[in-house]
């Protein structure tokens, strides 16, 4: 996967109501700049304008002059107002465990921000601004990953966002861990005073739950793509047959995913001295499933990601803090204040929880394929793909690896979404708990890159046993490619090393573009 770096690139103008996944990514990775569109800057002061009206007038509107959660009862002094903001983002700063990766908190900061924009928020357009810059300027809040239920949205880890913009927590800057008050400085930027509804609508949202899902959507469709490549490998490596893949038959059963798969199979096996060779063999009538259902599995999996970025890509344009701030109209002259639940993230957590099993499937079948290609029996292959059996173990131990695994990935892939414990003196009575969706399956796609590239270890192994037989061009390019970063299996040595290595082309997406040709 190239890693452009698009920092000198014009800023990509954040409206509220037209980002793309696409465009969370190049800002959360390639460092694509961002600012504020100015029919945002429009929206957010006519929003910000009904928030100042409520706190001159002594209305009791939730978050702005009471308390919060279970103490949305408690009616707050005006002249605490900015007290109220500064504790809550310092009160609900609870998060624990590892930090969260630079992308991911990247991807958070233009989320909050293009929320901010979206004009529902009652902030004012300097709140907004300031998450810009710091995303220009490289400043990265220093957010533990764990703390948050789902519901009122991603509060703890957002929290730990806000205290830097207020010149408190801890920040990343210029490679170095720094104060919040010194990142900003160092940076020529400046903390904000919090005033009314600021550090509700900074806390209350999704952001975590969506960079994450934005990020992942990337990640497992370069990750299915790779899984054609490497089973197509492997197809060839044991003299499979291609015959399953074609359109006529993918047709009579139209999943988008299915054909796409089918497609990109069928192009990396054109050509194949392989397959040509045994097209009319007894035995090759048909093959097992984890070869002969590649389109089903593969292509299923493609869908579950299709709709994961279909419920992204609507809450990456949407207003998920609480309450709502509604500008006036001739209906509501003095613009309107609504309380509501729009923070819940069980769109969210329903999808990424499909999006994991649909992962851990992926790598689930890719080591059935491994298990063959180590299997003589089934392969026609030297026992664990060694040049000398007995003797040598070859790659029979990396097959237990890809299985332990899976193990792992079958835990992982149990639905977070289906568990709830109240919060806030049960206030807070149903949670989605999407944010562990979210956290598991970043370790979902990073096991299964791992079992991929175990196959795909173990293919490039078998095709080297075909020779001089050719395989498919697009096989042959990804075949090389491997070869290119790990030497052929002559005796044995440590796998690791040589998984790892596999594992980086897979990640990266330099097996799949070289396979495509791209």
């Amino acid at each position: 996967m190239p890693r452009t770096d698009l920092h000198e690139s014009p800023p990509l103008e954040l409206a509220g109501r037209d980002l793309t996944v696409d465009q969370v990514v190049a800002v959360a990775r390639h460092g694509l700049p961002v600012a504020l569109a100015d029919d945002a800057l429009r929206r957010m002061e006519a929003s910000r304008s009904v928030i100042e009206r409520v706190v001159a007038e002594g209305r009791t509107v939730y978050g702005v002059t009471t308390g919060f959660g279970d103490l949305a009862d408690v009616r707050i002094d005006p002249a605490r107002t900015a007290d109220l903001q500064r504790n809550l983002v310092r009160s609900h700063a609870a998060g624990v465990g590892a930090p969260l990766p630079t992308d991911v908190v990247r991807a958070m900061l233009v989320l909050r921000a293009n929320a901010l924009a979206v004009g529902l928020s009652g902030a004012r357009v300097t709140v907004a601004e300031l998450l810009c810059d710091m995303l220009n300027a490289g400043i990265h809040p220093v957010i533990p990953s764990r703390g948050s239920v789902g519901a009122s949205g991603d509060l703890a880890p957002l929290a730990h966002l806000a205290l830097v913009v207020i010149g408190e927590g801890e920040a990343e800057f210029d490679g170095t861990r720094l104060p919040g008050s010194a990142a900003l400085l160092g940076a020529g930027l400046e903390p904000i005073a919090l005033e009314a509804k600021e550090g509700l609508a900074l806390l209350n949202g999704t952001q975590l739950m969506t960079a994450i899902g934005a990020l992942a959507i990337a990640d497992s469709r370069r990750l299915t793509e790779t899984a054609d490549v490497i089973g197509a490998m492997s197809l060839e490596a044991m003299e499979g047959t291609g015959v399953a893949f074609a359109e006529g038959l993918i047709a009579a059963r139209p999943h988008p995913g299915q054909a796409a798969s089918a497609a990109h199979l069928r192009a990396l096996l054109a050509g194949s001295e392989i397959g040509a060779a045994h097209r009319d063999s007894p035995h090759r009538v048909q093959d097992a499933y984890s070869l002969r259902c590649m389109p089903q599995v593969h292509g299923a999996v493609r869908d579950v990601i299709d709709q994961l970025e279909r419920v992204v890509s609507v809450e990456i344009n949407a207003a998920t803090d609480n309450p709502l701030v509604f500008a006036a109209t001739d209906d509501q002259p003095d613009g309107e204040v609504i309380s509501g639940g729009n923070f819940h993230g069980e769109p969210l957590a329903l999808a990424l929880d499909y999006a994991k099993a649909a992962i851990t499937e992926l790598a689930s079948i890719s080591e059935r394929r491994t298990a063959r290609l180590t299997d003589g029996h089934h392969s026609g292959l030297p026992p664990f793909l060694s040049e000398h059996p007995g003797v040598e173990s070859g790659l029979m131990i990396a097959q237990y690896t890809a299985a332990a695994l899976v193990n792992e990935l079958q835990t992982l892939a149990h639905p977070s979404s289906i568990d709830t414990i109240p919060t806030s003196a049960d206030q807070e009575d149903h949670v989605s708990m999407g944010a562990t969706s979210a956290l598991h399956l970043l370790e979902v796609i990073d096991r299964a890159s791992i079992v991929l590239a175990i196959e795909g270890l173990c293919a490039a192994q078998g095709l080297d046993f075909r020779a001089p037989m050719q395989p498919g061009a697009g096989v042959g390019r990804a075949h090389a490619r491997l070869r290119s970063a790990v030497s052929h299996l002559a005796a044995d040595r440590p796998p690791s090393p040589d998984i790892a290595a596999v594992g980086e082309l897979v990640v990266q997406g330099e097996l799949l573009a070289a396979a495509d040709g791209t």
